[in-house]
């Protein structure tokens, strides 16, 4: 009998538990997926903790993947927007998949769908940065902090990095963060200003949210843009917009990945460039952590704990 990972009630890791569930069966336009891989991210935790509402409970976790579409072999990778990828089968609509290259395994394609799709519309839409950009990113050793470090670099930007510990500076500058900031150890406005001579950043990406919002604003330079697009620490407190003109006349914007997909062409153009610098080389994306599904608990608690580096999968069996 199909096994999913669910939950039915809101709370810490311990609420995760594995059920015998039914096999879906899928409605108009939808296929169904049998799992082989699921991305672990933020937004899951945020899922399971009721700080991003979620339709109904029970309910399953995960909004990435990456299986074969049950009858016809078909290797396809997915995000979708309700959660419920830890599990072995899934109803996906067919809107919502993309097929895999042949170079890009399943567990590679479920580390790199959301981190991937998401640096991509953040360097290539939100801010489209070019080469003698200087940009600042936090978490920068993180899922998508890693992607975002050596596909900036591949477009000819200095990359600022801020991270908690040197092994994780190592990791970062090994994958285009020319410059890694060590956040306990020293100021970041001070190191970022250093770098930039004074002038600032010309963007920021942050996922980290509620403990660095303030620093950032005072990372950028005059009209620079603020990119709040996480909050693992926490969720920013409100502010008086007034904020922005006193840090120089700033741009603040809080994007997500579903809007920048909503539509089928905008889905395929994504995916398309994100699978190109992948197999092209450009960026790497490894799977750092593997965890087997039925360990779900184990793997949101390495990740809140800051454990974690880069991507991590959860296997299904």
């Amino acid at each position: 009998m199909p096994y999913a990972i669910q939950i039915d009630r809101h709370g810490g890791p311990e609420v995760l538990e594995s059920r015998d569930v039914s096999m879906p069966t899928p409605g108009p336009g939808e296929v169904v997926v049998r799992v082989h891989a699921a991305g672990l991210n933020y937004i899951d935790t945020y899922h399971r903790t009721g700080y991003y509402p979620v339709p109904q409970l029970p309910t399953g976790l995960g909004v990435e993947g990456a299986g074969v579409v049950e009858g016809t072999g078909r290797r396809v990778a997915f995000v979708v927007p309700s959660p419920g990828t830890y599990q072995q089968y899934r109803c996906v609509p067919e809107s919502q998949l993309v097929d895999l290259p042949a170079e890009i395994e399943f567990e590679q394609a479920a580390a790199m769908m959301l981190k991937g799709m998401t640096a991509r519309f953040l360097l290539r839409q939100t801010y489209p940065v070019s080469s003698g950009d200087t940009i600042l990113v936090h978490a920068a050793a993180g899922g998508v902090g890693l992607v975002l470090c050596q596909w900036a670099a591949h477009l000819g930007a200095t990359v600022i990095g801020t991270v908690g510990s040197p092994e994780k500076a190592e990791l970062a500058r090994a994958n285009g963060c020319a410059h890694p900031v060590l956040y306990r150890e020293e100021s970041v406005v001070e190191r970022v200003r250093e770098i930039t001579d004074g002038a600032g950043v010309d963007v920021v990406y942050d996922s980290v949210g509620k403990d660095t919002f303030e620093q950032s604003l005072q990372c950028l330079r005059q009209r620079g843009l603020m990119v709040t697009f996480g909050q693992s620490s926490g969720a920013v407190a409100a502010f008086d917009p007034v904020l922005l003109s006193r840090h120089g006349s700033l741009f603040l914007t809080r994007p997500t990945l579903f809007n920048y997909i909503a539509e089928r062409e905008a889905l395929e153009e994504n995916s398309a460039e994100l699978f190109e610098v992948v197999t092209g080389g450009h960026v790497s994306i490894p799977v750092r952590q593997r965890f087997p599904v039925s360990q779900a608990a184990d793997a949101h608690r390495a990740l809140e704990a800051r454990e974690t580096t880069g991507s991590t999968v959860l296997v299904v069996d």
